[in-house]
């Protein structure tokens, strides 16, 4: 018996060197350019691939024909460079000082439109003004109070603009919804969305989109939540569609938004993209403006996941 043993541990000794072997001579033979195919997974955005991949965001767009703006869509492909394509990629993008990635990786979500952060000096009414709007319409969308002082480093919403923020929030208004924690599945989102009249993959698709189903998510726009929700919405909807929701649950965040969607579903005549292109550009924008880049591609990439979430 252990003659038989030390005869079968040599023979597989045997094959693992010559398979260590043929490997080897196959990589030296592989061209140094090859590119290798990856399929995106749940959470990861343009950013996250490419610090995975030791590439700049800048590199791994150049070498897929994207702009580093990006957002990627969840079952898609992208193609990762080698370090020489990448490198060409970059010269025929016209790139020649790749920007680093940033310090932390998003949802992948575009940033909602008109997200703001407060200056030093900035007065609710000034920001108002120079938005088209009202203080007191700004303070409600916010859920501020329009006579309490306003601190800079606030995160603010403004109406049917479509200013990046100047700087990181530091300041999130205290209103609901609130940002607690936790998170949920599609399961359980599309079972809450079939419950209030909107499909699930629909629902799943949004916040996906939104959050990554993370309740603890805040925007620079000061939307919070699964569904990213900001808080004069919350506060419309529970006085006209709900009545009184949790609003530390991320299940009652769901609730809010799936109502919401109903809602832009009826008002839209029943028009899907539109109803999501509502959702995030706001609907008096999109009626009076029609939609921007962003929210193209923002619908084309909730119509993508919506699909891979059975829809």
């Amino acid at each position: 018996m252990q003659g038989r043993h030390d005869i079968r541990e040599a023979v597989l000794k045997s094959l693992r060197i010559g398979a260590l072997a043929t490997l080897a001579a196959t990589a030296a033979c592989a061209p140094a350019s090859a590119s290798v195919p990856h399929t995106v997974q749940p959470g990861e955005t343009l950013w996250s691939i490419a610090a995975a991949s030791n590439l700049t965001t800048n590199a791994l767009a150049a070498a897929n024909g994207l702009s580093a703006e990006s957002n990627v869509v969840l079952g898609s492909t992208i193609q990762i460079p080698s370090e020489g394509e990448a490198a060409a990629a970059l010269g025929t993008a016209g790139t020649t000082t790749p920007t680093a990635a940033p310090v932390a990786a998003s949802t992948g979500a575009p940033e909602p439109l008109g997200g703001y952060t407060v200056q030093p000096g900035e007065t609710l009414s000034g920001i108002a003004a120079a938005s088209g709007t009202s203080a007191e319409q700004l303070a409600w969308m916010n859920g501020l109070d329009p006579a309490a002082p306003l601190l800079s480093g606030t995160a603010l919403k403004l109406p049917g603009a479509t200013d990046a923020p100047a700087a990181p929030p530091q300041q999130v208004p205290d209103a609901a919804p609130y940002a607690t924690g936790g998170s949920t599945n599609s399961t359980e989102i599309s079972q809450i969305a079939g419950q209030n009249g909107v499909s699930g993959s629909l629902a799943s698709a949004v916040a996906w989109q939104e959050s990554g189903f993370d309740n603890g998510a805040v925007s620079s726009a000061n939307a919070r939540g699964v569904m990213q929700v900001m808080p004069g919405t919350w506060d419309w909807i529970e006085q006209n569609l709900s009545g009184p929701l949790d609003p530390s649950s991320p299940q009652d965040n769901v609730k809010a938004g799936s109502l919401y969607l109903r809602q832009l579903l009826q008002d839209t005549g029943g028009d899907e993209r539109m109803a999501i292109a509502a959702y995030y550009q706001g609907l008096g924008s999109v009626q009076s403006d029609g939609l921007y880049p962003e929210t193209e591609q923002y619908v084309e990439n909730v119509m993508a996941l919506k699909g891979r979430f059975g829809g």
